[in-house]
Order: structure tokens, then C-alpha cells, then sequence
């Protein structure tokens, strides 16, 4: 146990909500204030994706929501990592990719570094006062953590593993979000040169020795996982995959539709899209480009017209198809039914 964590008081719970499960915050797109206020109003904890958006954008996606839903809301925020890459291999990269940029007709983008105007969204989230934040792809600096929870914000960290834990326990974390490998989307580790492959009961298990708060992520798709994450120390589930094919979700129509069809046979864990390990449907273009560079959000902005472009023409072999491993169990319905389907049998 560590002494500078943040004490979390009877009035600070940690998911405010009547039913353990939580939205996950799904940045680029899936993820919108209708989401985060159907989940809320239906007894969940809603989550607005804070990466990407600008500050002014941040404010106006909690103002949306805010008007859904008099439920609490959390903020996710993607903490900058390093600007130093292999600029030769991502150029590369880039080189392989022209001739798929040609095809769509577009120009592949600048391979730049930004901090996403973390701390101006920082500012935001303090001034705006949400219930918690939580940070992924890095432990933000413990005065950052320090200075949310003065404003009475709670802060968690997306973990992976014991070791990450101890690090955001130290800056002074209130709560883990305990990510496993089965997870969609972007992987969590701090170290982004090697994936995550530890699942998710066995993180949990990591983790749980610290006696901080956890919210378990990573292939949660039914009660029956909502249950075994509680009953391995979880304080919640948080669900994103699930949630993909709700009419809330912003979800393009080219990912629906290969979820819903089952056009690929797997997920795969793979940089080719962002430059930084995540898991989606195996789709050509990640299994066409398995050797792909390390360097976020440089590769982001390289392949992001390209991604869009093939969306736009409806092509699902191109862009990022984010999935956990039990996406097959997708179903197109309201968020508020996979909400109360996901927390059936529960005692609350």
C-alpha cells in the first residue's frame, strides 16, 4: 500500500452509479455524449473520450452530456508519450503506404509529435468539475493527480500489470482501470515496445494485492464476465466492445457492419494503424503491414487520411476496426439494454 495515494471518502464512490459497469471511453469516433448519457440514465457509468477533441470541443462533448443525463460523468485523457522515434522507419512506412494512398486519392499525413493539449484539458476537467478521470498510455505527473483531486476529482490510471500499478499508485492514483490483453482498442502499457498478453483475471490478481480500487477491462461481453471480474476484486466492469453497435455510438457503418457480418475470422494485436499496440479485427491492412513502426501519434497522423478515406468509401479492409477478442458476441440493440443484459442476475 502506498502512502501518497489519494483516500477515497464515502461521497467519492468510486463508480457512482446503481450498477457496476462502466462505459469505456472509445476515442476516434465510437464514443459520444449520447453514449455516455443512454449508459448513465440506464443505471451504468458513462465516460466521455477526452483524446483527440480540443479543449473548447472537451468542454461542449461535457456540456452534451450534461444535458442527456444528471448522472456523474468521467473523462478520459491519452498522457503524451515520448517524442523521440525511429523517423527513418516510420518514412519507411510511409513509403509502403503510398501506393494505397494513391488508390483512395489521398496524401498520407504528417508523422508528427503533440501532447493533445493535455494540460489545457487538464484545466478544463478541474474547472468543469466530472467525477473521476482516468489517464491511459501513461502515469501523468503526481501534481496533475494532486491537483484534480483538490478540485474534488478523482483520478485513476489504465494498468496492466502489477508494475504499472505500483507506479500509479505512487503518483498518487485512487483507482486502477486493470486493463487485460482480450481488450479492444489501444493497449495501456506504459512501455508501448512490447504488447500486453496477460489476461485479465490474471492482472487482476497482479493488481489486487495493492488494495486500490479496480475496474476491470478486457473482453467483457456478458453477466457471466461481469461477475467473474467482480468476484476477482473488481469494483466494476468497464465495457466498450459491447457497445459498438448501439444507435448511441458513433461507430462508422464500414466497423458495424464487419462486426454484425463476421467478415474476419480474429482479432489481432498490431501498430499498424496508430503507431501503438491495439487490438482489432484482422482486417488486410493490418495483417499487410505486421512489422509496422513504434511511434504514437506519428503514425496516427500518417495513416489518419487514409483510414478516412477508405471509410468514407465504405472499405473495411483499411481503416481501424477496434475489437475485444469477444466481439463475435456483438449485438445491434440500445445501450441501454446491454446494460441491463451485461448486469442481469447482479446484486446491486
Amino acid at each position: 500500500m502506498c502512502d501518497s495515494r489519494a483516500m477515497v471518502t464515502p461521497s467519492q464512490k468510486i463508480v457512482p452509479s446503481p450498477l457496476p459497469l462502466v462505459q469505456a471511453p472509445m476515442a476516434g469516433g465510437p464514443s459520444t455524449p449520447e453514449l455516455a448519457g443512454a449508459v448513465g440514465e440506464a443505471g451504468g457509468f458513462g465516460f466521455v473520450a477526452g483524446a483527440y477533441l480540443s479543449p473548447d470541443a472537451l468542454r461542449a462533448a461535457l456540456d452534451r452530456t450534461r444535458a442527456l443525463t444528471s448522472t456523474p460523468i468521467g473523462v478520459n485523457l491519452f498522457v503524451p508519450g515520448s517524442q523521440h522515434v525511429d523517423d527513418d522507419a516510420i518514412a519507411r512506412y510511409a513509403e509502403e503506404l503510398a501506393p494505397l494512398a494513391d488508390r483512395f486519392g489521398v496524401a498520407l499525413g504528417a508523422p508528427r509529435w503533440e501532447d493533445d493539449s493535455f494540460d489545457a484539458k487538464v484545466d478544463a476537467l478541474i474547472s468543469a468539475v466530472v467525477h473521476l478521470v482516468t489517464f491511459t498510455f501513461g502515469v501523468p505527473r503526481p501534481e496533475t493527480i494532486a491537483r484534480l483531486q483538490r478540485a474534488g476529482v478523482l483520478a485513476g490510471v489504465t494498468v496492466t500489470s502489477g508494475v504499472e500499478a505500483e507506479l500509479a499508485a505512487a503518483a498518487g492514483a485512487a483507482l486502477l482501470v486493470v486493463q487485460g490483453t482480450e481488450g479492444g482498442g489501444h493497449q495501456a502499457v506504459l512501455d508501448p515496445s512490447e504488447p500486453n498478453s496477460t489476461p485479465l483475471l490474471t492482472a487482476l490478481r497482479e493488481v489486487r494485492r495493492l488494495d486500490l480500487p479496480m475496474i476491470a477491462a478486457g473482453g467483457i461481453m456478458s453477466a457471466d464476465d461481469v461477475r467473474a471480474v467482480l468476484d476477482a476484486g473488481a469494483v466494476a466492469a468497464q465495457v466498450g466492445t459491447a457497445l459498438l453497435c448501439t444507435p448511441e455510438a458513433a461507430t462508422s457503418a464500414p466497423h458495424r457492419q464487419a462486426l454484425l457480418d463476421g467478415r474476419y475470422s480474429d482479432t489481432v494485436v498490431t501498430r499498424a494503424f496508430s503507431g501503438r499496440w491495439a487490438r482489432g479485427l484482422a482486417n488486410r491492412f493490418a495483417l499487410d503491414h505486421p512489422d509496422a513502426p513504434s511511434g504514437y501519434p506519428q503514425v496516427h497522423h500518417l495513416t489518419r487520411p487514409l483510414r478516412a478515406a477508405a471509410i468514407a468509401a465504405g472499405d473495411a479492409d483499411v481503416p481501424n476496426l477496434w475489437a475485444g477478442t469477444g466481439w463475435r458476441e456483438v449485438r445491434a440493440e440500445p445501450a441501454a439494454d446491454v446494460v441491463r443484459r451485461l448486469t442481469a442476475g447482479l446484486d446491486t
